[in-house]
């Protein structure tokens, strides 16, 4: 993969950054920076993320006693821990639940009836959440296909049906595994789902075991291979990309296509579009929603 090129001299460091020491963290540092996460993750960094990259690792160039972000520097490039740490660092988890209602509401309404069917003839039914986050995105989705009646989904979730949920940070894929959020924060899901697939667990509620069963949690670089075997029914990629340049966006979004089973369904955020080869192989079916053709 290529590097990406951010300015040899940001903007944003130009002058250093009020009360860190150019000895410290300067324009160097952050160009070194900006070419390991995308390297790694895909991810490119403008150049008005100085200040911010500067607030995310300063607590790991602490506890690493490196005194300098270029020692830092130098130690990630030659530790795979440390380069794990500092991209999760960099990585912004910020979701919620019932984000864009709307898909989930297509899921529901238009896709769920089919797995259904599929499950009951005894096929297997395989999702895959990419990019996880914390959680609320997956369990969200988990909640829309086990319906609002608790032993249908019961029934359902018996069945040969598992959700794969992936993310490059083990801090957030650490939150999404304890399945356990505050009451309010789950406002957004419809109460019927609530009440069947949640429990009060103080002022929190947590998903029912049953729920949970059916999710394999695990770490992933989206930028790096793929282990799974077989394809997907559904994906769901949303407000990932939009870190991405525009080739690391279509190179992903073809290989989710080739990923989806023909007829399979892929979900993106409300800001990203398929472009590029995939288009050929997505053609769009709502609003940020694509349908894996098939032929």
């Amino acid at each position: 993969m290529s590097l990406a090129q951010p300015p040899a001299q940001p903007p944003a460091l130009a002058d250093g950054l009020p009360g860190v020491s150019p000895g410290v963290y300067n324009a160097s540092d952050f160009h070194a920076v900006a070419e390991i996460i995308y390297a790694e993750a895909g991810i490119v960094l403008a150049e008005g993320k100085a200040m911010l990259v500067y607030s995310r690792l300063a607590p790991l160039v602490r506890r690493a006693n490196c005194g300098t972000f270029a020692n830092f520097i130098a130690r990630v490039r030659e530790n795979d821990e440390d380069r794990a740490r500092m991209v999760a660092a960099l990585t912004t988890n910020h979701t919620f639940f019932y984000r864009e209602a709307h898909h989930f509401e297509h899921f529901g309404q238009a896709v769920r009836p089919g797995l259904v069917g599929a499950l009951a003839r005894g096929e297997a039914v395989r999702i895959w959440s990419a990019g996880c986050s914390s959680g609320e995105e997956t369990w969200s989705l988990v909640m829309t296909l086990l319906g609002p009646e608790r032993q249908a989904g019961l029934d359902l979730a018996r069945r040969n049906v598992r959700v794969l949920a992936s993310d490059i940070a083990d801090h957030a894929l650490a939150r999404a595994e304890a399945a356990t959020y505050p009451a309010r924060d789950m406002a957004p899901v419809p109460e019927a789902l609530r009440q069947a697939w949640t429990r009060p667990a103080g002022d929190n509620l947590a998903l029912a075991d049953e729920a949970r069963a059916i999710v394999r949690l695990r770490h992933l670089n989206l930028q790096g291979d793929w282990p799974m075997h077989g394809r997907f029914q559904v994906i769901f990629c949303r407000n990932v990309m939009i870190y991405f340049d525009n080739p690391t966006k279509e190179r992903l979004v073809e290989r989710f296509a080739h990923a989806l089973a023909p007829g399979g369904h892929l979900y993106i955020g409300h800001s990203e579009r398929v472009t590029g080869p995939a288009a050929a192989l997505l053609p769009p079916v709502g609003p940020t929603i694509y349908r894996r053709n098939t032929a």
